[in-house]
């Protein structure tokens, strides 16, 4: 029987983190199905989901963590893969971008506002900086989200704006 394992890697920013990851994947006859990767302040850090034996698996959980004397630290945790397909079919997947004023607390406020009204984040990335003309500092964050299905797109909109009458909010269904 084929499992997912769920690996997050995180180390000092080189060249070849993945090919040594993925060696190690291969190595051990698991299929690396999928990735996200980024490069911030001096670390490589990544998330991969692999298909791999039952049998196996208990061989590349430790191959992977021997990486560690290399300075990759690799966690590997086994996902629910019929779980994930069940929620996908009673669910509806959308796009969000917020643009506003940057301060403390704001992705906290986003995420506890997203979470109240049962909105799950699939992926979220965010920056902050200058904006053109005032130099004010602006943050950005583009979100996928899962939400029930029957909710309206306006419901969460609405959520959204409520937190302060600077932030843009845009929502799109894919």
């Amino acid at each position: 029987m084929t499992i997912s394992l769920v690996l997050t890697v995180i180390a000092d920013d080189q060249p070849g983190i993945v090919e040594q990851v993925a060696a190690v994947v291969s190595d051990h006859q698991g299929n690396w199905l999928e990735s996200r990767m980024a490069h911030m302040a001096g670390k490589f850090a990544g998330i991969v989901r692999v298909g791999v034996s039952e049998q196996d698996s208990v061989a590349l959980i430790s191959a992977l963590a021997e990486l560690r004397e290399r300075g990759i630290l690799v966690n590997a945790e086994s996902s629910d893969a019929a779980a994930e397909l069940a929620t996908e079919r009673t669910t509806q997947d959308l796009q969000l971008s917020l643009v506003g004023n940057d301060r403390p607390g704001i992705v906290r406020e986003v995420s506890t506002a997203l979470a109240r009204i049962h909105v799950n984040v699939l992926e979220f990335t965010s920056s902050c900086d200058s904006a053109e003309m005032s130099a004010v500092p602006l943050f950005r964050a583009q979100a996928l989200l899962r939400i029930p299905n029957g909710m309206e797109l306006d419901d969460v909109q609405a959520t959204v704006e409520a937190l302060s009458d600077d932030l843009m909010v845009e929502l799109g269904s894919l």
